[in-house]
């Protein structure tokens, strides 16, 4: 039995060194870095779904936040994270998970309260 594992494993290790050399561009997939046109195209939309909400929306306050942080990892160079900030305002605009109950009001506290 233990002879037979061996033997299994050692096919399918010939196997898929055989695939990788007949076809040296499908072993290694072009990833594409997302780059900074990439990421104001993702702002932009997110943004534009943000605003269609009323100025004193919750969910519209915490979009405008990713958004915020979307284009300070923009500044950082780190694009990918800026999609990722981006498509989270995003998800907040359409599932509106943060809803204010009738009378209630968001206070946003600054900085030096």
């Amino acid at each position: 039995m233990h002879l037979f594992r061996i033997t299994v494993c050692a096919f399918g290790l010939l196997a898929g060194l055989g695939c990788a050399v007949a076809a040296p561009d499908a072993a290694a997939p072009a990833s594409e870095e997302p780059t900074r046109d990439d990421c104001n195209a993702a702002v932009a939309e997110a943004r534009a779904l943000a605003t269609a909400l009323p100025p004193d929306h919750l969910s519209r306050y915490f979009a405008e936040r990713h958004l915020h942080q979307a284009l300070v990892e923009a500044g950082n160079g780190e694009f990918d994270e800026c999609l990722d900030m981006a498509a989270r305002a995003s998800n907040e605009v359409r599932e509106r998970r943060h809803e204010l109950r009738p009378g209630e009001k968001l206070k946003v506290l600054r900085a030096d309260e």
